[in-house]
Formats: C-alpha cells, structure tokens, sequence
C-alpha cells in the first residue's frame, strides 16, 4: 500500500477535487477576461480549495471513544451481541478455519480450492501482479472456465494497474469476466482515492479465503536480496463462507453493475464442526470517515484484560487509537506487544514515520518487535488469547478510513493458539525496540519524521 504521506495526500487530493476543478474554470475565465468580478470568484474558488487542503492537513479527525467506562467481558454473549450490532455482521457458530502461513503454503492450497471448482470462482484483490504465480492463477481459472464454470475477478484499478488487460486474454476467451474496481472513467475521479484492498477468494460459495495477500512473486518466492514477503491467509470452510461471497458480490456489482445470485454462488452452506464464533465484517467508508473496521479494532482494544498482540505492516495509528493501546497498559496491566517490519520494510519513509509513534508505547512499558528476515505484510490482531482477526485492515488512516476492507474476527482459543504459535516464532526473528534504543536513533532516522508530526491529526 501506499506510504502514510501518500495516503493523506492522496485523501486530500479526494477531497478538494470539486473544489479544483471548479478554481480551474473560474481561473481560465478570470485570465481571459478583464472582469473584476470573474477574478474576485476565482481567488475565492482558490481559496476555499486551500481551505479545503488546509483542513484535511490539520483538521481534526474523527474521535473514537467507548461511551462504557468499562466495556463488557470480551468472553460474553453481551460483547458478542454489541460487536455484532455495532459491525452489521453476523455471528456464525458452523465453521471451520485453516490458517496457512507464508506464500508456499496459501497460493498452493488457493490452487487446489480453485482446480476443483465446479459452479463458480470469485477472486477481489488489491494487488493482482503479473507475474509467475499470478500466471498458475489465470491458467487454473481459464481452464475451469473452459469446463463451465463461473468465473468473475475484481482487481484495483490503482493496486492493480500494472496488469494489462492482455494478461486476461485466455480467460475472457474462455468465459470468464475481469472487472476493475474504480477505474480512471472521468466520473469517478471525485471518489478515485477510494481503492478496495480487500483480499478475498470464494470457490463453489462453499469455501473462502481471507487475509492480507494479493497475487504476486514477492509473497511467492524470494529473490536475489529480496527475502519471500511473510504472510498470512485463512481458509474458511461452513456458514461463514456465504458473507465472504456476498462481501466479493458488493464490489462485483460496484465494478460491472451485475447481482450475483442462484445456486452458484449461494448454495445452502454446510455446517462445519466450529469450536467458536465468527463474524466476516466487510467496511466501506461512510460520508463521515467511520468504518466498521475500525470500530471492531477499537471494541477489541478496549476489552482486553491480559493481552494485545498486533501484528501489521503498516502503523500509523490515530490519536483515538494510541489512547485506547496506552490506556490498557497503563490502566488494566495488558500485555501490549506490537510486531512491525524492520529494514526489510517495502515504504521506508512510512516505516520512519511509524517509528515516530514508538514513544508513547515504549513509555507505557509495551513491547515493540521489528521483523528483520523479511517484509512483513501480516494483518493480525489477538486479544487475550481468545479473539483473532485476521484481514487486509493496517493501522493506519487509510485503512480505517479510506479503503473497503474486510476481516474474520473469530472468538475461539484454538485459533488464536495457532496464530500465537507464528507470533511466537516471528518475534524470534525479530529485534526488540526499548526505550532507550528508541530515544538515541540516528538523526537521519528522525528527519522524515518531521513530516509525520506536521500531518498529525489531533483525534
């Protein structure tokens, strides 16, 4: 994804694009004509864009805040409840989960899902790169296609734009149907900031994938000084599977204007043998920057009582946010220990910006890993040993406010223990950031993050 920078740029751009095009016209006509009253409105159309630009730059954000000075045990059918409204998702108790760990593991078991296809595929990724694997991906779907079968992919016009449309060529021909989501159409641009990151594969609407991989060599295999990206993707098998499909079905139909229903996409889910609760929660930004992405993060943060595990590629989090991580240190005793990328990392001036924030934690007495072997791109959150979410949401602004996102919140010990087991073992391979580490970093490390303190915004 983008860098921090290129995120609240990109969003400013967003929100002044009305008021540009207008200060354009208006500019045009002041410079051909000597009317006093085409300049007035000309400078003052330029100087509501500014005011536009100046706002979204240090205006304040959207706060966060539980209104419970204690919200209710995360263990709870009370919480269960409350999450559930507060999300517009459902809670389903018939499924199971598989987690696959790294790029070798997750594209092989997607491959296999996929080649024994009988009714429908559907594929939504940010970044679907062309590339050897991507190549295995196209050749699998066309010849199912071939044999009938349904298949539909929903690619980012940004994430995905170095894909050409002759990639596809087979599998057009075969049957199946490519859709890019908010392409450069010049009545989207007003909304062209607003990307689905979203990575989501649903086969046969029985069994899906979620996590935070897209389809390229980098998560695939390494490369001569470019170690394989670390990542995590989740099968889900049972009732949850029909809200996977109806999250790709959202976009599908934003993309290419076609509702997708009937036996093929919707079957009658079979339920599996599950030892716990799950939710699919599938977020969109709404006209005032809350997303039910970000309120699920927050519930959970809130809730711990023993332990916050995080693990994301990219944090950057808001003033509601840092709060809510200080506050269950420093008030409740939980263990708060957050895993990000080291050099290895794929933005290093987000890195650098990211590490700006270290000291407020640090000063908490919470722990803060950075991943050396590799780029880590892992989006995972565990609470107290009992809740897991597993998605394509990162700390950061864009994420929780700008992108369509979707994640697999489950409340079920056995899954987090396995999540915990590759925590475990990536904080092993991993360099520990104290306090006093962080305080004498070099100069040259602090200068970006001056940018990062002049774009702050004050939640």
């Amino acid at each position: 994804m983008a860098s921090f920078y290129g995120n609240r740029t990109s969003a400013l751009l967003d929100a002044a694009s009305k008021w540009q095009r207008l200060t354009m016209l208006l500019y045009l006509l002041a410079g051909t004509t000597v009317s006093t009253g085409f300049m007035v409105i000309a400078w003052l159309a330029i100087a509501a864009a500014l005011l536009v630009l100046f706002s979204g730059l240090f205006g304040p954000g959207l706060r966060y805040k539980i209104s419970a000075a204690k919200p209710a045990d995360n263990r709870s059918d009370e919480f269960l409840h409350t999450l559930e409204a507060l999300t517009d998702s459902k809670v389903h108790r018939g499924t199971s989960f598989t987690v696959h760990t790294n790029g070798n593991d997750f594209y092989e078991e997607e491959l296999r899902a996929m080649a024994a296809a009988q009714h429908s595929i559907n594929l939504e990724a940010y970044i679907f790169q062309k590339s050897e694997i991507a190549q295995r991906y196209v050749d699998t779907m066309t010849e199912r296609a071939r044999a009938g079968v349904q298949v539909n992919i929903v690619l980012d016009a940004i994430g995905s734009a170095a894909t050409h449309e002759k990639f596809f060529t087979d599998l057009r021909q075969a049957g199946g149907k490519i859709a890019w989501y908010n392409d450069s159409t010049w009545y989207k641009l007003p909304q062209f900031n607003h990307r689905t990151h979203r990575e989501v594969l649903v086969v046969d609407g029985r069994v899906g994938f979620i996590g935070g991989a897209g389809v390229a060599d980098h998560w695939y295999k390494a490369r001569p000084n470019k170690p394989r990206w670390r990542d995590t993707m989740v099968r889900v098998d049972g009732e949850a599977v029909p809200n996977l499909q109806a999250t790709f079905a959202e976009n599908w139909l934003e993309s290419c204007g076609e509702v997708l229903t009937g036996e093929d996409y919707f079957p009658q889910p079979h339920a599996e043998q599950g030892s716990g609760e799950a939710m699919v929660i599938n977020s969109t930004p709404t006209a005032g920057g809350s997303t039910r992405a970000r309120l699920l993060f927050q519930m959970l943060l809130a809730s711990a009582q023993h332990t916050i595990h995080i693990t994301t590629p990219y944090f950057l989090p808001d003033r509601s946010m840092m709060d809510e991580l200080v506050r269950a240190v420093k008030e409740r005793g939980v263990e708060v220990v957050l895993l990000v990328p080291g050099k290895k990392s794929d933005h290093m001036l987000t890195r650098s910006s990211s590490r700006r924030a270290y000291g407020r934690l640090l000063e908490a007495a919470a722990r803060i890993y950075e991943y050396q072997p590799a780029m880590i791109h892992a989006k995972i959150l565990l609470i107290d040993g009992l809740w897991g979410v597993v998605g394509s949401t990162n700390f950061d602004n864009r994420s929780f406010g700008l992108n369509d996102e979707v994640n697999l919140a489950v409340r079920a010990e056995d899954f987090v223990e396995r999540l915990e087991h590759d925590f475990e073992r990536d904080l092993a391979n991993s360099e520990l950031i104290t306090l006093e580490k962080w305080k004498h970093r070099p100069v040259l490390e602090r200068a970006p993050e001056l940018l990062g303190w002049v774009l702050d915004r004050q939640q």
